[in-house]
Protein backbone atom coordinates (compact mmCIF):
# COMPACT_ATOMS: atom_id res chain seq x y z
CA UNK A 1 0.00 0.00 0.00
CA UNK A 2 1.41 3.40 -0.94
CA UNK A 3 1.12 6.72 0.81
CA UNK A 4 -1.33 7.81 -1.92
CA UNK A 5 -3.89 5.18 -0.92
CA UNK A 6 -3.35 4.87 2.84
CA UNK A 7 -6.09 6.43 4.98
CA UNK A 8 -3.93 8.60 7.22
CA UNK A 9 -5.33 10.16 10.39
CA UNK A 10 -4.60 13.88 10.51
CA UNK A 11 -5.56 14.35 14.18
CA UNK A 12 -5.15 11.89 17.06
CA UNK A 13 -6.56 12.76 20.49
CA UNK A 14 -4.89 10.99 23.43
CA UNK A 15 -7.06 10.32 26.50
CA UNK A 16 -5.63 8.40 29.48
CA UNK A 17 -7.60 5.35 30.62
CA UNK A 18 -8.30 6.79 34.05
CA UNK A 19 -12.02 7.44 33.69
CA UNK A 20 -14.60 5.76 31.46
CA UNK A 21 -16.70 8.93 31.49
CA UNK A 22 -13.73 10.97 30.30
CA UNK A 23 -13.08 8.59 27.41
CA UNK A 24 -16.73 8.58 26.39
CA UNK A 25 -16.74 12.39 26.49
CA UNK A 26 -13.66 12.46 24.26
CA UNK A 27 -15.69 10.86 21.45
CA UNK A 28 -17.67 14.09 21.14
CA UNK A 29 -14.54 15.88 19.94
CA UNK A 30 -13.68 16.01 16.24
CA UNK A 31 -10.56 13.83 16.02
CA UNK A 32 -9.78 11.30 13.30
CA UNK A 33 -8.51 8.80 15.88
CA UNK A 34 -9.59 8.72 19.53
CA UNK A 35 -6.74 7.00 21.34
CA UNK A 36 -7.01 5.39 24.77
CA UNK A 37 -3.67 5.69 26.56
CA UNK A 38 -2.47 2.85 28.79
CA UNK A 39 1.14 4.03 28.95
CA UNK A 40 2.48 7.41 30.12
CA UNK A 41 -0.95 8.78 30.99
CA UNK A 42 -1.49 6.02 33.59
CA UNK A 43 0.53 5.73 36.84
CA UNK A 44 1.97 2.24 37.56
CA UNK A 45 -0.43 1.56 40.42
CA UNK A 46 -3.43 2.23 38.18
CA UNK A 47 -2.45 0.06 35.20
CA UNK A 48 -4.79 -2.81 36.09
CA UNK A 49 -7.76 -0.50 36.57
CA UNK A 50 -6.90 1.29 33.33
CA UNK A 51 -7.16 -1.95 31.39
CA UNK A 52 -10.66 -2.53 32.79
CA UNK A 53 -11.62 0.98 31.76
CA UNK A 54 -10.12 0.47 28.29
CA UNK A 55 -12.03 -2.79 27.86
CA UNK A 56 -15.31 -1.11 28.83
CA UNK A 57 -14.57 1.83 26.54
CA UNK A 58 -13.90 -0.41 23.54
CA UNK A 59 -17.24 -2.11 24.06
CA UNK A 60 -18.95 1.31 23.98
CA UNK A 61 -16.89 2.80 21.12
CA UNK A 62 -19.12 4.30 18.40
CA UNK A 63 -16.49 3.59 15.74
CA UNK A 64 -13.96 0.91 16.85
CA UNK A 65 -12.05 1.13 13.55
CA UNK A 66 -11.12 4.72 14.42
CA UNK A 67 -10.44 4.03 18.08
CA UNK A 68 -6.85 3.40 19.12
CA UNK A 69 -4.97 2.09 22.15
CA UNK A 70 -1.45 3.03 23.20
CA UNK A 71 0.07 0.02 24.95
CA UNK A 72 3.04 -0.20 27.27
CA UNK A 73 6.56 -1.00 26.13
CA UNK A 74 6.55 -4.34 24.28
CA UNK A 75 9.24 -5.95 26.45
CA UNK A 76 7.39 -5.34 29.75
CA UNK A 77 4.89 -7.40 31.71
CA UNK A 78 2.44 -4.52 31.49
CA UNK A 79 2.45 -4.80 27.70
CA UNK A 80 1.75 -8.53 27.99
CA UNK A 81 -1.23 -7.75 30.19
CA UNK A 82 -2.38 -5.07 27.73
CA UNK A 83 -2.27 -7.58 24.88
CA UNK A 84 -4.16 -10.20 26.88
CA UNK A 85 -6.86 -7.63 27.56
CA UNK A 86 -7.08 -6.76 23.86
CA UNK A 87 -7.15 -10.46 22.92
CA UNK A 88 -10.07 -11.07 25.28
CA UNK A 89 -12.00 -8.03 24.12
CA UNK A 90 -14.89 -8.67 21.78
CA UNK A 91 -14.24 -5.29 20.17
CA UNK A 92 -10.85 -4.73 18.56
CA UNK A 93 -9.36 -1.23 18.12
CA UNK A 94 -8.42 -0.11 14.64
CA UNK A 95 -5.05 1.26 15.70
CA UNK A 96 -2.34 0.30 18.20
CA UNK A 97 0.46 2.66 19.20
CA UNK A 98 3.69 1.00 20.37
CA UNK A 99 6.15 2.76 22.68
CA UNK A 100 9.91 2.66 23.20
CA UNK A 101 10.43 0.65 20.00
CA UNK A 102 14.07 0.25 18.99
CA UNK A 103 13.89 -2.02 15.92
CA UNK A 104 11.67 -3.18 13.08
CA UNK A 105 11.37 -6.79 14.31
CA UNK A 106 9.53 -5.56 17.42
CA UNK A 107 6.76 -4.28 15.15
CA UNK A 108 6.67 -7.57 13.25
CA UNK A 109 6.37 -9.50 16.52
CA UNK A 110 3.58 -7.23 17.74
CA UNK A 111 1.69 -7.69 14.47
CA UNK A 112 2.03 -11.47 14.77
CA UNK A 113 0.76 -11.49 18.36
CA UNK A 114 -2.26 -9.37 17.43
CA UNK A 115 -2.97 -11.46 14.33
CA UNK A 116 -3.04 -14.59 16.50
CA UNK A 117 -5.73 -12.92 18.63
CA UNK A 118 -7.84 -12.10 15.60
CA UNK A 119 -6.91 -8.40 15.67
CA UNK A 120 -5.52 -6.67 12.60
CA UNK A 121 -5.08 -2.99 13.52
CA UNK A 122 -2.81 -0.42 11.99
CA UNK A 123 0.36 -0.30 14.07
CA UNK A 124 1.93 3.08 14.75
CA UNK A 125 5.29 3.43 16.49
CA UNK A 126 6.34 6.25 18.76
CA UNK A 127 9.84 7.39 17.78
CA UNK A 128 11.26 8.39 21.15
CA UNK A 129 14.77 6.96 21.45
CA UNK A 130 18.08 7.51 19.63
CA UNK A 131 17.97 3.79 18.76
CA UNK A 132 14.63 4.27 16.99
CA UNK A 133 16.04 7.17 14.98
CA UNK A 134 19.07 5.07 14.04
CA UNK A 135 16.78 2.22 12.88
CA UNK A 136 14.16 4.51 11.35
CA UNK A 137 14.11 2.81 7.93
CA UNK A 138 13.49 -0.67 9.33
CA UNK A 139 10.80 0.63 11.67
CA UNK A 140 9.07 2.67 8.95
CA UNK A 141 9.11 -0.36 6.65
CA UNK A 142 7.44 -2.51 9.35
CA UNK A 143 4.91 -0.03 10.76
CA UNK A 144 1.85 1.69 9.35
CA UNK A 145 2.76 5.00 10.95
CA UNK A 146 5.42 6.82 12.97
CA UNK A 147 4.68 9.29 15.76
CA UNK A 148 7.36 11.58 17.14
CA UNK A 149 7.70 11.17 20.91
CA UNK A 150 9.33 14.48 21.77
CA UNK A 151 9.24 14.30 25.57
CA UNK A 152 11.13 11.03 26.01
CA UNK A 153 13.53 11.72 23.16
CA UNK A 154 14.42 15.16 24.52
CA UNK A 155 14.87 13.73 28.01
CA UNK A 156 17.24 11.03 26.74
CA UNK A 157 19.21 13.65 24.80
CA UNK A 158 19.27 15.94 27.82
CA UNK A 159 17.77 18.87 25.93
CA UNK A 160 14.68 21.04 26.04
CA UNK A 161 11.77 20.18 23.75
CA UNK A 162 12.50 22.59 20.93
CA UNK A 163 12.21 22.70 17.15
CA UNK A 164 15.98 22.88 16.64
CA UNK A 165 16.71 20.09 19.08
CA UNK A 166 14.32 17.64 17.42
CA UNK A 167 14.76 18.75 13.82
CA UNK A 168 17.06 15.86 12.86
CA UNK A 169 14.57 13.30 14.21
CA UNK A 170 11.70 14.92 12.32
CA UNK A 171 13.69 14.97 9.09
CA UNK A 172 14.64 11.31 9.50
CA UNK A 173 11.00 10.41 10.06
CA UNK A 174 9.72 12.40 7.08
CA UNK A 175 12.23 10.85 4.71
CA UNK A 176 11.70 7.29 5.95
CA UNK A 177 7.93 7.61 5.82
CA UNK A 178 8.12 8.92 2.25
CA UNK A 179 10.33 5.98 1.27
CA UNK A 180 8.00 3.32 2.67
CA UNK A 181 4.54 4.87 2.36
CA UNK A 182 4.18 5.20 6.12
CA UNK A 183 2.03 7.76 7.93
CA UNK A 184 4.13 10.51 9.52
CA UNK A 185 2.59 12.05 12.65
CA UNK A 186 4.04 14.85 14.77
CA UNK A 187 4.34 15.02 18.53
CA UNK A 188 1.90 16.67 20.89
CA UNK A 189 2.37 20.31 21.81
CA UNK A 190 2.98 20.58 25.54
CA UNK A 191 2.86 24.39 25.76
CA UNK A 192 -0.90 24.55 25.87
CA UNK A 193 -1.02 28.17 27.05
CA UNK A 194 0.87 29.31 23.94
CA UNK A 195 -1.28 28.66 20.84
CA UNK A 196 1.30 30.38 18.67
CA UNK A 197 3.67 27.48 19.39
CA UNK A 198 1.11 25.02 18.02
CA UNK A 199 0.51 27.18 14.94
CA UNK A 200 4.23 27.39 14.20
CA UNK A 201 4.73 23.65 14.62
CA UNK A 202 1.82 22.88 12.30
CA UNK A 203 3.19 25.20 9.62
CA UNK A 204 6.67 23.70 9.85
CA UNK A 205 5.61 20.05 9.81
CA UNK A 206 3.44 20.68 6.74
CA UNK A 207 6.51 22.06 4.99
CA UNK A 208 8.42 18.89 5.92
CA UNK A 209 5.80 16.48 4.64
CA UNK A 210 4.21 15.32 7.90
CA UNK A 211 0.60 14.21 7.58
CA UNK A 212 -0.88 14.63 11.04
CA UNK A 213 -0.38 15.63 14.65
CA UNK A 214 -1.34 14.22 18.02
CA UNK A 215 -2.78 16.27 20.84
CA UNK A 216 -3.62 15.78 24.50
CA UNK A 217 -6.11 18.64 24.57
CA UNK A 218 -9.31 18.84 22.47
CA UNK A 219 -9.02 22.63 22.20
CA UNK A 220 -6.16 22.10 19.73
CA UNK A 221 -8.15 19.90 17.35
CA UNK A 222 -9.69 22.73 15.33
CA UNK A 223 -6.30 24.17 14.39
CA UNK A 224 -4.84 20.76 13.58
CA UNK A 225 -7.82 19.66 11.49
CA UNK A 226 -8.04 22.95 9.62
CA UNK A 227 -4.40 22.80 8.58
CA UNK A 228 -3.81 19.09 8.01
CA UNK A 229 -7.03 17.53 6.80
CA UNK A 230 -7.56 17.34 3.04
CA UNK A 231 -8.49 20.78 1.72
CA UNK A 232 -11.60 20.75 -0.55
CA UNK A 233 -10.24 23.55 -2.74
CA UNK A 234 -6.88 21.82 -3.03
CA UNK A 235 -8.57 18.55 -3.95
CA UNK A 236 -10.65 20.24 -6.64
CA UNK A 237 -7.53 21.80 -8.15
CA UNK A 238 -5.69 18.47 -7.99
CA UNK A 239 -8.56 16.80 -9.86
CA UNK A 240 -8.43 19.52 -12.51
CA UNK A 241 -4.71 18.87 -12.95
CA UNK A 242 -5.16 15.12 -13.28
CA UNK A 243 -7.99 15.65 -15.80
CA UNK A 244 -5.86 18.08 -17.83
CA UNK A 245 -2.92 15.67 -17.93
CA UNK A 246 -5.21 12.81 -18.89
CA UNK A 247 -6.60 14.92 -21.74
CA UNK A 248 -3.03 15.56 -22.85
CA UNK A 249 -2.49 11.77 -22.88
CA UNK A 250 0.06 11.97 -20.10
CA UNK A 251 2.16 14.68 -21.70
CA UNK A 252 2.65 18.33 -20.78
CA UNK A 253 -0.70 20.00 -20.15
CA UNK A 254 -1.64 23.66 -19.91
CA UNK A 255 -4.07 24.65 -17.16
CA UNK A 256 -5.05 28.24 -16.39
CA UNK A 257 -2.11 29.41 -18.50
CA UNK A 258 0.41 27.30 -16.58
CA UNK A 259 2.36 24.31 -17.84
CA UNK A 260 1.78 21.11 -15.86
CA UNK A 261 4.53 18.52 -16.18
CA UNK A 262 4.89 14.98 -14.80
CA UNK A 263 6.07 15.95 -11.25
CA UNK A 264 3.05 18.22 -10.74
CA UNK A 265 0.75 15.57 -12.20
CA UNK A 266 2.18 12.91 -9.88
CA UNK A 267 1.67 15.15 -6.86
CA UNK A 268 -1.90 15.90 -7.93
CA UNK A 269 -2.70 12.19 -8.30
CA UNK A 270 -1.27 11.49 -4.84
CA UNK A 271 -3.28 14.37 -3.36
CA UNK A 272 -6.52 13.06 -4.87
CA UNK A 273 -5.88 9.46 -3.81
CA UNK A 274 -4.88 10.33 -0.23
CA UNK A 275 -7.80 12.75 0.11
CA UNK A 276 -10.27 10.15 -1.13
CA UNK A 277 -8.81 7.53 1.24
CA UNK A 278 -9.12 9.92 4.19
CA UNK A 279 -12.73 10.73 3.29
CA UNK A 280 -13.67 7.08 2.92
CA UNK A 281 -12.42 6.21 6.41
CA UNK A 282 -12.56 9.33 8.54
CA UNK A 283 -14.90 11.66 6.70
CA UNK A 284 -17.77 9.17 6.80
CA UNK A 285 -17.11 8.61 10.50
CA UNK A 286 -17.55 12.34 11.15
CA UNK A 287 -20.88 12.34 9.29
CA UNK A 288 -22.10 9.35 11.27
CA UNK A 289 -21.08 10.92 14.56
CA UNK A 290 -23.00 14.09 13.72
CA UNK A 291 -26.11 12.03 12.97
CA UNK A 292 -25.70 10.21 16.29
CA UNK A 293 -25.39 13.52 18.10
CA UNK A 294 -21.79 12.93 19.18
Amino acid sequence: MTIATRAIPRSILYTPALSLDRIVKSWSYDADIHLIDLEDGVPPQKKAAAREICLAALEKAPEPANTGVRVNEFSTIEASRDLMMLAESGVKPGLIVMTMVRSGPEVTLMRGVLDSAGAHPDIFVTVETPAAVAEIDAIAASADGLVLGSADLAAILGIEISWAGLLAARQAMALACARYGTACIDTANFRLAEPEVLATEIERIREMGFHGKVTVHPAELAAINRALRPDPDGLRQARRITDAVAAAEGGIAVLDGNMVGPPFAAMARATVASGDAWTARFGQDRAGRRQAGL
